[in-house]
């Protein structure tokens, strides 16, 4: 069984109840392949954490930038709260070490999978810190892990919509609306592939790539705004 010893150390987090944080690092895929282990997947304590996640930093976006919009203020929520980085959150403190899963998932390291794994298990992980440890304890963890990546973000404004930004600036400066047309469309229907441009009049800007026309179209928008300069 995985030991929580160095990680309880590493956060500074001493649990009162063990089997409150193994829970946390339990994926049901680990569950399924040891249905005799008496262990719980770790589902309903993201289900909490997520909430308390949400509050804590809507709390700390509403004192810290009393000159936002309501709007403003939920777009960077949403990009502070976004798996990649709570995944990338999650890896800086240790938690890939811990996690308990099936044989098939531990292989699939590195994947955009074993990031939504390692987001959820923060999330959980929150949430057993709230339980077993109190509303302060939970706010410091995550003001320490968390919150420091909100300053890139307003910095830079990643907390804008590509797309919206760029229909912005296209309209500003150029006076067109941009439009999206898919160029290339790969794969079977259940994993397709699609390559879409973004073009201002008849020119052609940039190009981006994604599983989704949506997803295309923002990587799309993202670099016709780093071609343009219009990053901010």
């Amino acid at each position: 069984m995985v030991e929580f010893s160095n990680f309880e150390k590493k956060t500074k987090i001493v649990f009162k109840n063990k089997d409150l944080l193994r829970q946390a690092f339990v994926h049901r895929s680990y569950i399924n392949e040891n249905s005799g282990s008496n262990l719980s997947h770790n589902e309903r304590l993201e289900f909490l954490g997520d909430a308390v996640l949400e509050l804590i930093v809507t709390d700390y976006l509403y004192r810290k930038y009393p000159n936002y919009t309501e709007g403003e203020l939920t777009a960077i929520r949403s990009a502070l709260v976004n798996a990649i980085i709570i995944a990338e959150v999650a890896g800086k403190i240790g938690m890939n070490d811990y996690l308990l899963l099936s044989r098939g998932e531990s292989k699939d390291n590195g994947s955009k999978a074993r990031q939504y794994i390692l987001a959820n298990t923060y999330e959980a992980y929150i949430g057993a810190v709230y339980l077993d440890q109190g509303y302060e304890a939970v706010k410091k963890f995550i003001t320490s892990t968390l919150l420091p990546f909100t300053e890139e973000i307003v910095a830079k404004k990643l907390w804008r919509d590509s797309k919206s930004l760029v229909q912005e600036k296209a309209q500003e400066f150029v006076g067109v609306t941009p439009v999206y047309k898919v160029l290339h469309e790969t794969g079977p229907d259940h994993d397709k592939h699609f390559t879409v441009g973004i073009f201002f009049g008849e020119k052609l800007i940039a190009e981006g790539k994604g599983k989704s026309k949506q997803e295309a179209e923002q990587k799309a928008a993202e670099t016709a705004l780093k071609i343009k300069n219009w990053m901010e």
